[in-house]
């Protein structure tokens, strides 16, 4: 080897470690891509937790009146009519299709 390459072999070496450890800061398991990605993987998790939080909330509202000391007439009224199937005789039913709502 000329004394030029032997002279040269050393700073190539720490660029090729310095590339490497750059391209693994970046592109890496733990980099800056793979922890944008978990940033927005969190972000969406934390929506999916405020929807499944508030749906929660709605049925324990719900459940509440039915149970305790205080019952909810018009609750239980209704879940009564739901899973009986029935109407009361003053009611009438309008019959419409399974794909078109009311509201």
């Amino acid at each position: 080897m000329t004394r030029r390459a032997k002279e040269a072999v050393l700073p190539l070496a720490f660029i090729a470690v310095c590339f490497y450890f750059g391209w693994h800061a970046r592109h890496g398991e733990r980099g800056l891509i793979a922890h944008a990605q978990r940033s927005e993987e969190i972000a969406l998790a934390r929506q999916e937790l405020v929807r499944a939080e508030a749906a929660r909330d709605t049925i324990e509202r719900r459940v509440q009146g039915l149970r305790g000391d205080h019952v909810d007439r018009d609750q239980l009224d209704e879940r009564a009519r739901a899973l009986l199937n029935m109407v009361g005789r003053d009611e009438i039913v309008l019959p419409y299709p399974a794909g078109q709502r009311l509201y």
